[in-house]
């Protein structure tokens, strides 16, 4: 068997566990063997096919991790609208209680609401920013 057949079968099976665990840095140790398979096509020694190997996947797990560090994170749960489609809706608040609270209408049910901010309450419509169990966070329009 070439060389590079066992590259490529290395390479596969790499891929092949990939799949059945979802370890996506397994497809860049994969991406390693292949260039191995590559410079075994070449015809270079077992010796550089190897550090090509070892070079090839630790630049691309290095990348890969500098590009997932330079993306900005994702928002809670709590807060983020691909997870909760009440963030980012419209609550009419009418008055607010001494200690904060409020009670608003939406959905047909009674929803507590707290403020986001700080701030002095006021009343008038607010968007929620955040669910906290049955509790709208909210913020003022």
């Amino acid at each position: 068997m070439a060389q590079s057949t066992l590259w490529w079968l290395l390479a596969g099976a790499a891929i092949g566990i990939e799949l059945a665990t979802g370890t996506f840095y397994l497809l860049m140790l994969a991406i390693g063997l292949a260039a191995a398979a590559v410079s075994a096509h070449l015809g270079v020694s077992v010796t550089l096919q190897i550090v090509v190997a070892a070079f090839v996947s630790a630049g691309t797990v290095l990348g890969w991790r500098s590009y997932k560090k330079a993306q900005p994170s994702s928002p809670p749960a709590s807060a983020n609208r691909d997870v909760n489609l009440d963030i980012g809706e419209t609550v009419q608040v009418d008055a607010w209680n001494p200690d904060g609270t409020g009670t608003v209408k939406y959905r047909g049910a009674s929803w507590a609401v707290a403020s986001a901010s700080g701030g002095p309450l006021a009343v008038g419509p607010h968007q929620v920013v955040e669910v906290i169990g049955s509790r709208l966070i909210v913020r003022k329009l």
